[in-house]
Protein backbone atom coordinates (compact mmCIF):
# COMPACT_ATOMS: atom_id res chain seq x y z
CA UNK A 1 0.00 0.00 0.00
CA UNK A 2 1.59 3.53 -0.91
CA UNK A 3 1.90 6.30 1.51
CA UNK A 4 1.46 9.49 0.32
CA UNK A 5 3.08 12.07 1.64
CA UNK A 6 2.17 16.07 1.55
CA UNK A 7 2.94 19.31 3.14
CA UNK A 8 -0.48 21.77 4.77
CA UNK A 9 0.05 25.18 5.10
CA UNK A 10 -0.81 25.87 8.92
CA UNK A 11 -0.39 29.15 11.34
CA UNK A 12 3.21 27.65 11.63
CA UNK A 13 3.93 27.56 7.99
CA UNK A 14 4.37 23.92 6.15
CA UNK A 15 3.46 21.24 8.39
CA UNK A 16 4.43 17.47 6.46
CA UNK A 17 2.74 14.63 6.88
CA UNK A 18 2.55 11.17 5.42
CA UNK A 19 -0.55 9.19 4.48
CA UNK A 20 -2.25 5.79 3.56
CA UNK A 21 -5.46 4.37 3.05
CA UNK A 22 -9.24 5.28 1.38
CA UNK A 23 -9.56 9.06 2.66
CA UNK A 24 -13.11 7.95 2.89
CA UNK A 25 -12.48 5.60 5.80
CA UNK A 26 -12.04 6.66 9.45
CA UNK A 27 -9.09 8.89 10.32
CA UNK A 28 -6.76 7.81 12.68
CA UNK A 29 -3.61 10.61 13.62
CA UNK A 30 -0.29 9.37 14.63
CA UNK A 31 1.90 11.31 17.14
CA UNK A 32 5.84 10.72 17.06
CA UNK A 33 8.41 10.67 20.33
CA UNK A 34 10.33 13.37 20.14
CA UNK A 35 13.18 14.28 18.26
CA UNK A 36 11.34 11.44 15.92
CA UNK A 37 9.40 12.24 12.78
CA UNK A 38 6.60 10.55 10.79
CA UNK A 39 9.35 7.88 9.54
CA UNK A 40 8.62 6.41 12.85
CA UNK A 41 5.38 5.19 11.51
CA UNK A 42 6.74 4.30 8.40
CA UNK A 43 6.00 0.23 8.89
CA UNK A 44 3.05 1.05 11.12
CA UNK A 45 1.18 3.27 7.84
CA UNK A 46 0.07 0.52 5.51
CA UNK A 47 -1.38 -1.62 7.92
CA UNK A 48 -3.15 0.47 9.45
CA UNK A 49 -3.80 1.93 6.69
CA UNK A 50 -5.70 -1.46 5.12
CA UNK A 51 -8.70 -0.26 7.34
CA UNK A 52 -8.16 2.88 8.47
CA UNK A 53 -7.42 6.21 6.66
CA UNK A 54 -3.66 6.75 8.49
CA UNK A 55 -1.92 10.20 9.24
CA UNK A 56 1.23 9.93 10.47
CA UNK A 57 2.51 14.12 11.18
CA UNK A 58 5.67 15.84 12.06
CA UNK A 59 5.30 17.53 15.18
CA UNK A 60 5.87 21.19 14.82
CA UNK A 61 9.39 22.08 14.30
CA UNK A 62 10.55 18.26 13.76
CA UNK A 63 10.91 16.44 9.92
CA UNK A 64 9.89 18.51 7.81
CA UNK A 65 7.61 20.41 9.70
CA UNK A 66 7.88 24.38 10.14
CA UNK A 67 8.21 25.36 13.61
CA UNK A 68 6.87 29.25 12.67
CA UNK A 69 9.15 30.67 15.35
CA UNK A 70 7.05 29.71 18.14
CA UNK A 71 7.92 28.25 21.67
CA UNK A 72 7.86 24.93 22.03
CA UNK A 73 5.00 23.12 23.93
CA UNK A 74 2.55 20.84 24.25
CA UNK A 75 -0.30 23.10 23.77
CA UNK A 76 1.07 24.32 20.93
CA UNK A 77 1.80 21.08 19.24
CA UNK A 78 -1.76 20.22 19.89
CA UNK A 79 -3.07 23.29 18.61
CA UNK A 80 -1.12 22.55 15.34
CA UNK A 81 -2.15 18.98 15.19
CA UNK A 82 -5.96 20.40 15.02
CA UNK A 83 -5.16 22.66 12.32
CA UNK A 84 -3.88 20.02 10.11
CA UNK A 85 -7.23 17.96 11.34
CA UNK A 86 -9.10 20.98 10.15
CA UNK A 87 -7.01 21.59 6.44
CA UNK A 88 -7.72 17.73 5.81
CA UNK A 89 -11.19 18.35 6.79
CA UNK A 90 -11.21 15.88 9.54
CA UNK A 91 -14.06 16.60 11.96
CA UNK A 92 -13.16 13.41 14.10
CA UNK A 93 -10.37 11.44 14.89
CA UNK A 94 -8.72 8.53 17.02
CA UNK A 95 -5.48 9.63 18.27
CA UNK A 96 -2.20 7.35 18.60
CA UNK A 97 0.71 9.28 20.51
CA UNK A 98 4.37 7.50 21.70
CA UNK A 99 6.10 8.96 24.11
CA UNK A 100 6.01 12.71 23.89
CA UNK A 101 2.99 12.16 20.99
CA UNK A 102 1.52 10.47 23.48
CA UNK A 103 1.19 13.83 25.66
CA UNK A 104 0.46 15.72 22.78
CA UNK A 105 -2.42 13.83 22.20
CA UNK A 106 -3.63 13.91 26.05
CA UNK A 107 -3.77 17.96 25.60
CA UNK A 108 -5.02 17.35 22.08
CA UNK A 109 -8.43 15.43 23.81
CA UNK A 110 -8.43 17.77 26.20
CA UNK A 111 -8.12 21.14 24.45
CA UNK A 112 -10.77 19.63 21.27
CA UNK A 113 -12.50 17.05 22.84
CA UNK A 114 -15.09 16.98 20.32
CA UNK A 115 -12.60 16.66 17.70
CA UNK A 116 -10.57 13.59 19.43
CA UNK A 117 -13.05 10.57 19.18
CA UNK A 118 -10.82 8.06 20.92
CA UNK A 119 -7.02 8.02 22.63
CA UNK A 120 -4.20 5.52 22.47
CA UNK A 121 -1.28 6.53 24.66
CA UNK A 122 2.01 4.17 23.76
CA UNK A 123 4.73 4.10 26.05
CA UNK A 124 3.25 7.88 27.82
CA UNK A 125 4.36 9.34 30.68
CA UNK A 126 2.33 11.08 33.29
CA UNK A 127 3.90 14.01 34.03
CA UNK A 128 3.23 15.93 37.41
CA UNK A 129 5.22 17.56 40.00
CA UNK A 130 7.49 14.94 41.31
CA UNK A 131 8.16 13.87 36.97
CA UNK A 132 9.03 17.72 36.77
CA UNK A 133 11.34 17.78 39.61
CA UNK A 134 12.97 14.85 38.67
CA UNK A 135 13.41 15.34 35.24
CA UNK A 136 15.21 18.51 36.08
CA UNK A 137 17.96 16.94 37.81
CA UNK A 138 18.75 14.83 35.20
CA UNK A 139 21.14 15.45 32.37
CA UNK A 140 19.84 15.78 29.17
CA UNK A 141 18.44 13.30 27.16
CA UNK A 142 19.70 13.15 23.51
CA UNK A 143 21.90 16.38 23.50
CA UNK A 144 25.25 16.11 22.88
CA UNK A 145 28.10 18.66 22.31
CA UNK A 146 29.37 19.06 18.66
CA UNK A 147 32.87 17.88 17.76
CA UNK A 148 35.11 18.61 15.19
CA UNK A 149 35.97 14.99 14.00
CA UNK A 150 32.57 13.70 14.32
CA UNK A 151 33.07 12.36 17.32
CA UNK A 152 29.64 13.90 18.48
CA UNK A 153 27.78 11.53 16.13
CA UNK A 154 28.72 8.46 17.63
CA UNK A 155 28.00 9.38 21.16
CA UNK A 156 24.31 10.44 20.05
CA UNK A 157 24.51 6.67 18.99
CA UNK A 158 25.58 5.39 22.20
CA UNK A 159 23.01 7.48 24.05
CA UNK A 160 20.08 5.50 22.69
CA UNK A 161 22.14 2.36 22.01
CA UNK A 162 20.89 0.04 25.51
CA UNK A 163 17.39 1.03 24.93
CA UNK A 164 17.37 -0.22 21.15
CA UNK A 165 17.07 -3.86 20.67
CA UNK A 166 20.20 -5.41 19.72
CA UNK A 167 20.57 -6.37 15.99
CA UNK A 168 18.72 -3.65 14.69
CA UNK A 169 21.07 -1.10 13.72
CA UNK A 170 18.70 0.40 11.42
CA UNK A 171 16.62 1.64 13.97
CA UNK A 172 19.11 3.75 15.71
CA UNK A 173 19.99 4.92 12.19
CA UNK A 174 16.86 6.36 11.48
CA UNK A 175 16.83 7.91 15.28
CA UNK A 176 20.11 9.72 14.42
CA UNK A 177 19.02 11.08 11.09
CA UNK A 178 15.71 12.36 12.73
CA UNK A 179 17.74 13.93 15.65
CA UNK A 180 20.22 15.68 13.16
CA UNK A 181 18.35 17.22 11.31
CA UNK A 182 16.65 19.01 14.19
CA UNK A 183 19.94 19.79 15.40
CA UNK A 184 20.43 22.01 18.24
CA UNK A 185 17.04 21.76 19.18
CA UNK A 186 17.14 17.98 20.01
CA UNK A 187 16.35 18.38 23.47
CA UNK A 188 12.96 21.02 22.77
CA UNK A 189 10.39 17.93 22.53
CA UNK A 190 11.98 16.54 26.31
CA UNK A 191 12.00 19.76 27.40
CA UNK A 192 8.64 20.41 26.65
CA UNK A 193 7.28 17.04 27.71
CA UNK A 194 8.86 18.02 31.24
CA UNK A 195 7.06 21.25 31.69
CA UNK A 196 3.53 19.83 30.95
CA UNK A 197 1.22 20.24 33.37
CA UNK A 198 -0.82 17.00 32.85
CA UNK A 199 -2.38 16.57 36.24
CA UNK A 200 -4.41 19.99 35.35
CA UNK A 201 -5.48 18.23 32.38
CA UNK A 202 -5.94 14.77 32.25
CA UNK A 203 -8.82 15.14 34.10
CA UNK A 204 -10.60 16.50 31.01
CA UNK A 205 -10.46 12.95 29.53
CA UNK A 206 -13.68 11.20 28.65
CA UNK A 207 -12.57 9.83 25.44
CA UNK A 208 -12.35 6.14 25.20
CA UNK A 209 -8.98 4.79 26.10
CA UNK A 210 -6.25 2.28 25.65
CA UNK A 211 -2.52 2.46 27.34
CA UNK A 212 -0.14 0.83 25.44
CA UNK A 213 3.08 -0.76 27.32
CA UNK A 214 6.28 -1.64 26.17
CA UNK A 215 7.26 -4.43 28.92
CA UNK A 216 11.18 -3.45 28.13
CA UNK A 217 10.85 0.75 27.59
CA UNK A 218 12.28 1.73 31.00
CA UNK A 219 11.21 5.52 30.91
CA UNK A 220 7.74 5.00 30.11
CA UNK A 221 6.80 0.89 31.35
CA UNK A 222 6.33 2.44 34.84
CA UNK A 223 3.89 5.29 34.18
CA UNK A 224 1.10 2.67 32.87
CA UNK A 225 -0.07 1.89 35.93
CA UNK A 226 -0.41 5.79 36.96
CA UNK A 227 -1.72 6.73 34.00
CA UNK A 228 -4.49 3.70 34.42
CA UNK A 229 -4.75 5.71 38.06
CA UNK A 230 -6.00 9.22 36.51
CA UNK A 231 -7.71 7.66 33.84
CA UNK A 232 -10.03 4.45 35.81
CA UNK A 233 -12.22 3.71 32.27
CA UNK A 234 -8.54 2.60 30.59
CA UNK A 235 -7.36 -0.92 29.46
CA UNK A 236 -3.60 -1.44 29.46
CA UNK A 237 -2.22 -3.90 27.08
CA UNK A 238 1.40 -5.07 27.28
CA UNK A 239 3.76 -5.83 24.05
CA UNK A 240 6.16 -7.79 25.78
CA UNK A 241 9.76 -7.00 24.37
CA UNK A 242 8.60 -3.78 23.41
CA UNK A 243 11.26 -1.07 23.45
CA UNK A 244 11.72 2.69 22.94
CA UNK A 245 11.47 2.66 19.49
CA UNK A 246 8.11 0.72 19.55
CA UNK A 247 6.28 1.22 16.59
CA UNK A 248 9.08 0.71 13.88
CA UNK A 249 10.63 -2.39 16.30
CA UNK A 250 7.42 -3.93 16.14
CA UNK A 251 5.01 -2.36 13.34
CA UNK A 252 2.98 -5.53 13.27
CA UNK A 253 2.13 -5.87 16.86
CA UNK A 254 1.44 -2.46 17.32
CA UNK A 255 -1.10 -1.91 14.33
CA UNK A 256 -2.58 -4.69 15.29
CA UNK A 257 -3.13 -3.87 19.01
CA UNK A 258 -3.82 -0.56 17.55
CA UNK A 259 -6.83 -2.06 15.42
CA UNK A 260 -8.52 -4.31 17.64
CA UNK A 261 -8.89 -1.67 20.08
CA UNK A 262 -10.77 0.72 17.33
CA UNK A 263 -12.83 -1.72 16.16
CA UNK A 264 -13.95 -2.92 19.37
CA UNK A 265 -15.27 0.54 19.46
CA UNK A 266 -17.44 0.24 16.78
Amino acid sequence: MNIRRAFADLSVGQVHYAACGDPAAPAVLLLHQSPRSWAEYRAVLPLIGERRRAIAMDTAGFGDSADGGVPASIEQWARVACELLDALGIEKVDVVGHHTGGVIAVELAAAFPLRVRSLVLSSTPYTDESFRKARAERPPIDEVAPSEDGTHLAALWQKRQGFYPAGRPDLLEAFVLDALKVGHRVEEGHRAVASYRMEERIGLIEQPLLIVRATEDPFAAPHAAELRHHLPRARIIDIAGGMVPLPDQMPAAFAHTVLEFLESLS
